[in-house]
């Protein structure tokens, strides 16, 4: 099969384009024929070596977590899928080689979900590791109609999710992000706020008597999420460990298909969309990992494998 692949940790100029053996599939594994790849920060993270001390990576390894495709077979004592079931996962295994940027991956089938029908391939590509971070934060936090919750990084992938399952949650969303992005956050349902010096006083002046909730998917906010939760109020943080040592939850992502299931029936009913900056062919995604990497697009940036078949 055609895939992606580094042999050494760098920049995106050590990704190679070519042949690579067929996965194996073993019981309770899926053979996913990929339609699209979505690039997440945490793909050109881990290929710069920046999680060595937290996973074991094998050579030459495939990146990639997020993927949307078609069932080609499935392994013994499968059950859940059939060939020809169109699903999308988030990937990721116990270490990391074989991703997702290539023409098959196999998952276990309890990572899988059914692909949203109202979602062509590149936005179901771009759902699965931003939206469960955004759904596993705000569940943890345990977010309640009738509460607000401000959300750090309103614009980026994860932050729009984040605004978007709130908003069906039925809570009031305040988010941060730059002016420019504004207008695209109020299209999601929350209230924007500019972000940077003097962002507390401007949520207080919002809601005076605190926010309930904060969600920060950007990092480096800690003393300004303080300074607006409410009593009792509740935090979490993707990028801050620094929250744990005043209340707050540090989380990362967990693979868990009946999650992404949900965030696929709330796309399907209306609540939830994908927004898709730019499409790459396999053979160009060292291109989607730099464009990734310069941080100025808003939406996913996707790698099309394989959609004319």
């Amino acid at each position: 099969m055609k895939a992606i692949t580094y042999s050494s940790y760098g920049n995106p100029d050590v990704l190679e384009y070519g042949e690579q053996p067929m996965p194996k599939v073993g019981p309770g594994m899926v053979l996913v024929k990929v339609k699209a790849a979505a690039v997440n920060p945490v793909d050109w993270k881990i290929m710069a070596g920046g999680l060595d001390q937290v996973m074991d990576l094998q050579f030459p390894a495939i990146p990639g977590w997020d993927v949307a495709g078609v069932v080609e077979s499935v392994g013994i004592d499968s059950r859940q899928f059939q060939p020809g079931d169109e699903v999308i996962a988030y990937g990721r295994k116990d270490y990391v080689h074989g991703g997702s940027f290539a023409e098959y991956i196999a998952l276990p089938e309890r990572v899988l979900a059914k692909k949203p029908a109202s979602f062509d391939w590149n936005e179901s590509a771009g759902l699965p590791l931003a939206g469960l971070t955004a759904y596993q934060v705000l569940n943890r936090l345990g977010l309640k109609s009738g509460e607000t919750v401000l959300i750090h990084g309103g614009s980026g992938g994860v932050g729009s999710l984040g605004i978007q399952i709130a908003v069906a949650l039925g809570a009031s969303v305040i988010a941060t992000a730059s002016e420019k992005n504004h207008e695209f956050l109020r299209s999601l349902g929350a209230e924007p706020v500019a972000y940077g010096e003097g962002l507390a006083d401007r949520v207080r002046a919002l809601r005076p008597e605190g926010v309930e909730v904060v969600a920060d998917f950007v990092g480096g906010n800690l003393q300004a999420t303080l300074a607006v939760l409410a009593e009792n109020g509740r935090h979490a943080s993707i990028a801050d460990s620094d929250v744990e040592e005043h209340g707050g939850e540090w989380m990362w992502v967990t693979p868990v298909g009946s999650d992404l299931q949900e965030l696929a029936d709330l796309a399907d009913s209306g609540k939830l969309r994908v927004e898709v900056a730019e499409v790459f062919p396999l053979d160009k995604a060292a291109d989607a990992f730099r464009s990734n990497m310069e941080g100025h697009t808003r939406g996913k940036i996707v790698v099309s494998v394989d959609q004319d078949s």
